[in-house]
């Protein structure tokens, strides 16, 4: 591949590796140092994975911003060290007494604007440190909740204890967290037990490929597509380009984060609106 290509690539990561393990791996095949992902996975997740190649490595900070989609298997009953299968039993609970309805219920109460503290072994730092780094060696780890938002909660499975659920969610929403907080709702304890992301903003499932199928056809997608399918799209004319080009403030009225392209087709930047008026540079890619 060309080291001036840029772009992403969606990998359908898949378990037993880190994101970062899928970074080194698309570096390899891409021929680049510049490789970047948006949005860690878990080791035992499963799903798409947004890699961003050269210069649409300065995408990812802003495709984090976009709603993600999981599916996901609760186990109720049983808490564990990490709210997720990796961690150490710490309690057990009889679920016999739980029916569906009660674990329906209890899931609509998570969807909507929620304050949901981030579980202790998230890569949040605290203290300049990741939070699962102090809990690994042995530190006691109290996080404060943040607002997310989720959009939908679906049920499509209920065989106690286990539950499957497919969410829609902000960005820095923790599956986990939902897992952990249904549990001590019930009042039986839960932690998750599978988990699969099925889109990124606008990159969906159906999309991603596996590092075996990159591995015998690398493919990527151009960065000025991948700027098209993410924002908002505004066509300049020349005049306009030429005043991108050189960072300068655009006399444009725009509703949110957006991408401006050239006369041509050239994807040049990402602009967004001022308090004063007008529109500036968030990223200039030309």
């Amino acid at each position: 591949m060309s080291e001036q290509a840029s772009g992403l690539v969606i990998v359908d990561k898949p378990a037993g590796l880190t994101s970062h393990d899928v970074v080194a791996r698309v570096r390899r095949l891409a021929g680049t140092r510049k490789v970047g992902h948006a949005g860690t996975l878990d080791p035992m997740a499963t799903g798409v994975l947004v890699l961003g190649v050269n210069r649409a490595t300065r995408l990812l900070g802003h495709l984090m911003l976009t709603e993600k989609a999981y599916d996901a298997t609760i186990t109720l009953g049983e808490s564990t060290t990490t709210d997720d299968a990796e961690g150490e039993t710490i309690a057990r609970s009889d679920t016999s007494a739980l029916g569906e309805a009660q674990v329906r219920a209890a899931l609509a109460d998570f969807v909507g604007d929620i304050d949901q503290v981030p579980t202790a072994v998230s890569a949040i730092k605290v203290d300049g440190k990741r939070a699962y780094a102090r809990v690994r060696a042995g530190e006691e780890v109290e996080l404060k909740a943040r607002r997310v938002h989720i959009a939908a909660i679906e049920v499509t499975r209920v065989a106690l204890p286990e539950v499957d659920i497919s969410v829609r969610c902000s960005s820095g929403t923790y599956v986990r967290a939902i897992a952990r907080d249904l549990g001590a709702a019930l009042g039986v304890g839960g932690h998750l037990s599978a988990l699969r992301r099925t889109a990124v903003g606008a990159f969906a499932i159906d999309t991603a490929r596996t590092l075996d199928d990159l591995a015998d056809a690398f493919a990527i997608m151009p960065i000025a597509q991948a700027a098209r399918l993410s924002f908002p799209v505004v066509e300049l004319d020349e005049t306009q380009a030429q005043d991108v080009r050189f960072g300068r403030r655009l006399a444009i009225d725009l509703d949110s984060l957006s991408a401006v392209f050239a006369p041509d087709g050239e994807f040049l930047a990402l602009y967004e609106p001022t308090t004063y008026g007008g529109a500036k540079a968030a990223a200039v890619f030309v």
